[in-house]
């Protein structure tokens, strides 16, 4: 698609300068005052151009259970989450399009969904999902959730002896289900992108890790993780490995500069270094790990360093939701508490680079999105700066990470196609999409999980509660 933003508001270092932006074949073409008119128009007058966010990691199928999840620390808070997942494909397909649909409203135009599999569909569900991301057309990069250790393996043994069940699928069969889904569904001309991605080393042996790494080289996929989210998972690798978890990855080879890492929030000194050197990225999800009691992650720590950072929503059951607006700036701020020098602390446009920019690098696709470069494509997000909540006019960037706002996506476009115009989505019926959500769910008080019943005593003693 051939168009033309007349007039609109760019940030350029510490100012802003009112441009025209030319999309040519799908690509910015040029960016200055006053160029000639290409294609269609679209004013930009009182508006805001940024690039597209990256909600770097979710769990789309999470939405089923948001609001209604139990105040738990992470490994109690799976054990209901496993007992009550929902198993329709059709919830899965709906949940991914409200996934994709908040998060265009709140900035981003590509999504990492760690998508929970369905046991026995794992194709099906993945395809539910792909044909959700399509539809809606967010750029979409569909991470498989796998392990092949049963969840009380995710717990410390300490000084007890533990017995685990097996996992129901072994670990050939899940990187044959990968290596097929990658076949059906990896286009990422497309906008359709394949990961791999073992859920962490709490619930993945090294046969899986090593599977992954191979599949990995073999088609050029991205590589996905959760890494270190609680204390326990710290705990669990010195009882596996006798050293960290990022050692560990490291030895094994996981780490690299295609490789992303959701949490990160229990690493020291050397591990932080060992992150740099191989140019791995840390997803920064703030609110979960906030909800879960996970700690705060050392971001500071993280940009001093060198290591990228973006910043992810993750799952709607989690957080409870998919703002990309509001996990940036909660990401942001959080940290003015952990490092006195506030000449170390986050800016507004440092929160815009992480969450485009840093969310490309992370996927291995920051040469062709995340920043308003020419050649890029146009993944591009106009912000109405008419809105209530951004008013009165102060600094846009300013406004947008550390307001509130509210209904300010004016428009979003995702490899050059219109996804938004005027504050609506225009490719699905969201008021459909609303009816389908209230129709298939129930309002609901507090469930009992029977998994939880089983470990939680051994969490507390392990965990020194």
């Amino acid at each position: 698609m051939n168009f033309t933003i007349q007039n609109v508001l760019i940030s350029i270092d510490d100012a802003y300068l009112t441009v025209d932006v030319q999309v040519v074949n799908d690509k910015i073409a040029a960016i200055a005052p006053n160029l000639d008119v290409i294609g269609t128009t679209f004013d930009g007058s009182n508006k805001l151009l940024l690039p597209g966010f990256v909600n770097a990691h979710t769990h789309s199928s999470e939405m089923w259970q948001r609001g209604i999840m139990s105040i738990f620390p992470l490994e109690l808070w799976l054990a209901e989450l496993y007992d009550f997942a929902p198993l329709d494909l059709e919830k899965v397909y709906l949940s991914a399009l409200g996934t994709a649909v908040e998060t265009l409203l709140s900035g981003g135009t590509s999504v990492v969904d760690h998508l929970v599999l369905t046991p026995g569909l794992e194709l099906e569900t993945i395809a539910a999902a792909v044909r959700a991301y399509r539809e809606v057309g967010i750029r979409a990069f569909i991470a498989p959730l796998i392990q092949d250790e049963s969840l009380s393996a995710g717990i410390p043994s300490g000084k007890s002896v533990q017995n685990h069940d097996p996992y129901f699928r072994s670990t050939a069969a899940t990187l044959q289900i990968i290596e097929e889904a990658v076949k059906q569904f990896h286009r990422p001309d497309e906008g359709v992108n394949i990961l791999v991605a073992p859920t962490g080393i709490q619930l993945c042996s090294d046969a899986l890790f090593t599977g992954c790494i191979e599949l990995s080289d073999r088609y050029n996929l991205c590589r996905h993780s959760h890494l270190l989210e609680t204390k326990a998972q710290e705990k669990l690798a010195q009882e596996k490995y006798g050293c960290t978890a990022v050692e560990h990855l490291q030895r094994i080879g996981y780490l690299g500069d295609r490789t992303s890492l959701a949490h990160c929030i229990w690493l020291n000194d050397t591990d932080i270094k060992i992150l740099a050197q191989t140019q791995s990225t840390v997803v920064h999800n703030p609110l979960s790990n906030l909800r879960l009691g996970s700690g705060i992650a050392p971001i500071l720590k993280y940009l001093q360093a060198g290591v990228n950072v973006s910043f992810g929503c993750d799952g709607a059951s989690s957080n409870d939701s998919q703002d990309l607006l509001e996990a940036i700036k909660i990401g942001s701020i959080l940290h003015n508490i952990t490092d006195l020098d506030y000449q170390n602390w986050i800016t507004p446009k440092k929160s815009v680079e992480m969450a485009s920019l840093g969310g490309a690098k992370g996927l291995n696709v920051a040469e062709k999105i995340g920043s308003l470069s020419l050649g890029k494509q146009a993944d591009l997000v106009l912000y109405d700066l008419t809105s209530l909540s951004l008013l009165p006019r102060t600094d846009p960037i300013g406004l947008l990470i550390l307001g509130r706002p509210t209904n300010v996506v004016h428009s979003a476009w995702v490899n050059g196609k219109q996804i938004v115009s005027n504050h609506h989505v225009n490719t699905i019926n969201i008021d459909k999409l609303r009816q389908e959500l209230f129709n298939r769910s129930q309002w609901e008080t507090k469930r009992k999980s029977p998994s939880v019943a089983q470990i939680e005593t051994h969490y507390r003693q392990i965990m020194d509660l």
